[in-house]
């Protein structure tokens, strides 16, 4: 029964596993040792060392500490992350991929940055513009408008510089960069590259005499440990047999021979593992040589990718660096030169002359009746006859639409003037109780006459004079009078008030 248990052949234990299952190993191991206690032969598991399968099969719940001792004992040896390890080289070759991408990442990162540059740059243009015409147009006067505007004109300047940075990374350092990774990186029909290829193939050339040896030697590694292992079985079992009576000379001798016969397999495995690693301590240095010859050729592509991108991010930091424009200083000189010419002193005194006591007046003088003058000018008429504000209580000196947006800053008008004429007559009063109440018609004209067009307001408006509307957007009122020269229409809102309100802030219903 011994020779036949030691003849038992029986496939990998984890193929084993995963065909039959769990339960059915255990059913296989429960029909052995029925077997065996059949044969009357007593066997001690824990001294009787079988083969690693067959002893997972005779007693199951002993292999686990088994397994341990088996896998040190005559597994390869766990690859470390030294270069020299077969294979380890694939590291250096991935590297000029990664050279590749870093290229393709750096033109990104560049592009990425002139987008923002380019951004940047047209937010400041819209932002002086429009606080150009917000300050122009606001209660602000004198120098030290002057020296706000000066601020909207540093940032068109400044804005202009960053079109140009966006145009030195663009057309310079993103161009630079594509054109050397075109020379530097050959794409092959395949996908790869050539430089790759060539490094792939030259370690895999310089490595492949060593790899084929230390196959060598690892295979005569495992058969002496393997040998070693028989031995060992050899002897406990003969030395069981021993104390074994019912086990007849002839198998004794039989158990002593299998003892003699893996001795001297331990011997010749032993001698054969010795020859093949010192073949293999004598072609390491050739080993070594060949592949530092290959890694020092890749050393030196990648380099010059390194000199490289040091020399583009050097450009770059010359592009970006705005402080060694000469420019960029003379911006900042000439704003802080106009903000330190402000002068209160001179403003207050402008404001006197132009809308103070230092103003000219028509002081009443006594008149003589005249027929002519006789005659009542209509509301419609004074505000043509005159630059007043009993209408629009604007007179710009430049553009005479109103922005098409409402302003944020102030709805006065730097340029306002007031009539020299007026009369205590009611009916002529811009500022009577009852036009101020919204109770009456401030308009002389019938409110009924011409096409009425019911209109949406685009933006809010607040009524800066009595007879003007004031409304929120998406509020909708009817026109009752188109445009006028001067911009303004005249409309009614929903509970009945009319007045005038901004042509360009309403617009038709369709």
């Amino acid at each position: 029964m011994m020779k036949c248990a030691g003849r038992i052949q029986l496939r990998d234990r984890g193929q084993t596993c995963q065909r039959v299952g769990k339960r059915q190993v255990r059913k296989l191991s429960c029909k052995v040792s029925r077997h065996l206690i059949e044969k009357r032969l007593s066997i001690d598991f824990e001294h009787l060392k079988l083969t690693p399968d067959y002893a997972y099969f005779a007693a199951p719940s002993a292999f686990e500490e088994m397994s341990v001792a088996y896998d040190d004992s005559i597994g390869v040896e766990v690859s470390s992350d030294s270069f020299w390890e077969v294979g380890n080289y694939k590291r250096t070759v991935k590297r000029i991929d990664d050279g590749h991408r870093l290229c393709t990442d750096l033109m990104n990162c560049l592009h990425e940055r002139a987008r923002i540059e380019k951004a940047y740059a047209q937010q400041l243009t819209e932002w002086a513009r429009r606080w150009r015409q917000l300050v122009e147009k606001g209660p602000q006067y004198g120098t030290v408008e002057k020296a706000w505007t000066a601020v909207m004109s540093e940032a068109e300047r400044v804005s202009e510089l960053h079109l140009e940075v966006k145009a030195s990374l663009m057309n310079e350092d993103f161009e630079k960069i594509k054109n050397w990774q075109k020379e530097a990186f050959h794409k092959q029909m395949m996908g790869s590259f050539k430089e790759t290829k060539e490094a792939e193939d030259g370690f895999r050339k310089a490595q492949k005499p060593w790899a084929k040896k230390l196959k060598e030697v690892e295979a005569a590694k495992k058969a002496h440990h393997a040998a070693c292992k028989e031995e060992k079985l050899a002897i406990s079992r003969e030395a069981n047999s021993k104390a074994d009576p019912s086990l007849n000379p002839e198998q004794l001798k039989k158990l002593q021979d299998k003892v003699e016969k893996c001795k001297q397999d331990v011997l010749k495995t032993k001698e054969k593992y010795e020859k093949s690693l010192k073949e293999l301590d004598q072609g390491t240095p050739q080993y070594m040589e060949n592949m530092e010859q290959v890694f020092e050729q890749c050393q030196q592509f990648e380099e010059k990718r390194l000199r490289f991108f040091r020399e583009v991010l050097l450009e770059v930091q010359k592009h970006l660096d705005l402080s060694n424009v000469a420019g960029y200083k003379t911006i900042y000189r000439d704003l802080e030169q106009s903000i330190r010419a402000a002068d209160a002193v001179e403003d207050l005194r402008w404001f006197r002359a132009n809308h103070g006591p230092g103003m000219a007046m028509n002081w009443p003088q006594f008149e003589e009746w005249s027929a002519d003058l006789n005659r009542t000018l209509t509301r419609r008429e004074k505000k043509k006859a005159t630059d007043g504000v009993t209408l629009t209580g604007i007179n710009q000196t430049g553009d005479q639409s109103l922005p098409n947006k409402p302003s944020s800053v102030s709805s006065y008008e730097k340029t306002q003037s007031y009539p020299t004429d007026w009369s205590d007559d009611e009916s002529n009063n811009p500022f009577s109780s009852t036009d101020a109440n919204g109770d009456s018609n401030p308009f002389d004209e019938d409110t009924t006459s011409g096409t009425e067009v019911r209109v949406r307001a685009l933006y809010d408006y607040e009524g800066q004079e009595h007879d003007e509307l004031s409304f929120k957007a998406g509020d909708e009122l009817t026109k009752m009078e188109d445009e006028d020269e001067q911009g303004w229409c005249k409309g009614r809102l929903d509970n009945g008030q009319v007045g005038l309100y901004p042509a360009n802030y309403v617009e038709a219903i369709q």
